[in-house]
């Protein structure tokens, strides 16, 4: 199968190991003098090693690769101690994979863990700061009397590759769909569309990993009471895909919702 999974530049690898510790995983090992991925059923593709290496020789890709296996990782990451199984179990929480996480969670207490003690967020920061969920509130009336514009912004972060879907943000929300080139087209995005709503982004032609992304979703309509979904793409042919995505993942999480779509031209118009 296809999937997001690290690449690593032996050219600019100078073996350091600094991207060891950012793997609880253990999909990454140093050999030769070099950091090589081990085995592509550890890698989950997230990331979590990516700010790690100084010289930037690891990547994400896209490209045939065995389906990440929660069960082995587990295995190794059990016999690597406590320390290795919280960072692991935050790991999968900071991005939202909530899947795996519960798939952990059962295969510790199927090993004889207590896992009350092990899933303690303040135990163990791991993961990038910038995948952190983060409310953010809005006085009632964002925009100033000078004619700025003011950020409508309510959440961070907004890439639904980046978001958890058990954030509190989205419980009662109004769900706002964008793509990702909307904003740019359409130059009154925040007050037309953005306010008083939590966002969602995404591309549905360029970004690779779209049945995650269905899956990601239905956790979000899954997990939380969802006032309403508006949707709002381009009208290029390819953004028709995000209408479809938001389709599978409320039928994916057996729910039946009335979703507004407004289309924007290329010219910034809504037609």
């Amino acid at each position: 199968m296809k999937r997001q999974i690290i690449k690593i530049d032996s050219d600019r690898c100078t073996g350091c190991g600094l991207c060891i510790p950012g793997c609880p995983e253990g999909a990454l090992q140093i050999i030769d003098g070099k950091a090589r991925l081990v085995s592509d059923l550890f890698c989950d593709g997230l990331g979590a090693c990516l700010g790690t290496c100084p010289e930037g020789a690891i990547e994400v890709e896209e490209r045939e690769a065995e389906p990440y296996n929660e069960a082995i990782v587990m295995e190794n990451i059990m016999a690597a101690g406590e320390n290795t199984i919280k960072a692991h179990l935050k790991h999968l929480k900071d991005h939202g994979e909530l899947t795996y996480y519960a798939q952990a969670l059962e295969i510790l207490k199927a090993k004889g863990y207590h896992t009350d003690n092990l899933t303690q967020e303040e135990v163990m920061a791991c993961g990038c700061s910038g995948t952190h969920a983060k409310k953010i509130d809005k006085p009632s009336s964002a925009n100033s009397s000078s004619g700025v514009v003011a950020s409508e912004l309510r959440q961070w972060p907004v890439q639904l590759s980046l978001l958890n879907p058990a954030a509190e943000y989205f419980e009662d929300a109004d769900l706002l769909i964008s793509a990702d080139c909307v904003p740019y087209a359409y130059g009154d995005f925040h007050r037309k569309f953005l306010k008083g709503k939590i966002v969602i982004t995404f591309c549905p032609k360029l970004d690779m990993d779209i049945e995650r992304y269905i899956d990601k979703l239905s956790q979000i309509f899954t997990l939380h009471n969802i006032n309403s979904v508006s949707i709002v793409r381009m009208e290029v042919p390819c953004c028709g895909g995000t209408e479809t995505i938001i389709k599978r993942a409320l039928e994916k999480a057996g729910k039946l919702h009335f979703v507004k779509v407004f289309v924007i031209s290329v010219e910034g118009d809504i037609i």
